[in-house]
């Protein structure tokens, strides 16, 4: 089987790639870094014939709402009319749980404008909703400290290691397509502000994290329900990453 990962030397990509390929599968690491880039169209004919397979997940440089937006739409509109002309039979999108839940949020308005680019495509699909991974909560501790003081909010989150979503993408890349959305998740459900203080003390660093209702989700306001996987009635399928917080932080060595 050809399949074309489209942000393929990127978190998820590159080891997502690595799998495909033991598994003994044809697999194109597409990225601007390999001469396809997306959101230009430049070598995206090139790097889909013949595939059977398209996973996008590439990733704005830029997470200005209007960047964001533009790149997103760019990207998928070119891969899907590059499929349509090759003949794909397959395109996976990685998404965000939660995403249509967060109008307020720039970052998830670009992603639901993406799902909606591929759902109404006419090419088959399947849409892998993740929740918020591990290797992502040290930046958003960096992006609230003042000082010496970190506001984080206490929301509840259900996040998930980066290397339990490639390899649920290269399972997910070996099946028929849904043409509906299924949630990606880790084991267990636990508290932005608790994440971020527990990481930090790993590092060793002791700047003090604050639980502060009002510090709100990447500038938007969230819940309880708003992270985390199962509510959603359209969701067709969930899947539990089997890597707890405690094993990845250990394994992390607590970078």
């Amino acid at each position: 089987m050809k399949i074309v990962v489209i942000g393929g030397t990127g978190l998820i990509g590159g080891p997502l790639v690595d799998l495909l390929r033991q598994a003994g599968h044809d697999v194109v690491a597409a990225s601007p870094s390999t001469g396809v880039n997306s959101v230009t169209g430049e070598g995206l004919s090139d790097a889909l014939a013949g595939a059977d397979v398209v996973l996008d997940i590439p990733n704005s440089p830029s997470f200005a709402d209007d960047d964001v937006l533009d790149f997103f739409q760019r990207s998928t509109t070119n891969l899907v009319e590059a499929q349509k002309a090759a003949g794909v039979g397959h395109h996976i999108v990685l998404s965000i749980v939660g995403a249509d839940r967060m109008h307020d949020i720039g970052y998830m308005r670009a992603k639901v404008a993406q799902e909606n680019i591929v759902t109404a495509s006419g090419v088959p699909y399947s849409i892998v909703r993740a929740t918020q991974f591990f290797e992502f909560i040290p930046r958003l501790a960096e992006g609230a400290a003042d000082g010496d003081t970190i506001r984080l909010s206490p929301v509840m989150m259900q996040p998930i290691a980066a290397a339990d979503v490639s390899a649920a993408l290269a399972d997910i890349a070996t099946r028929p397509p849904t043409n509906g959305i299924a949630e990606l998740a880790g084991p267990e459900q636990l508290r932005l502000a608790d994440l971020g203080r527990r990481v930090l003390e790993a590092r060793g660093d002791t700047r003090t994290v604050v639980a502060d209702p009002d510090a709100g989700y990447y500038g938007g306001v969230v819940s309880d329900t708003s992270l985390v996987p199962g509510n959603d009635p359209a969701i067709t399928a969930l899947r539990i990453g089997p890597t707890r917080f405690e094993e990845w932080l250990g394994a992390a060595g607590g970078n």
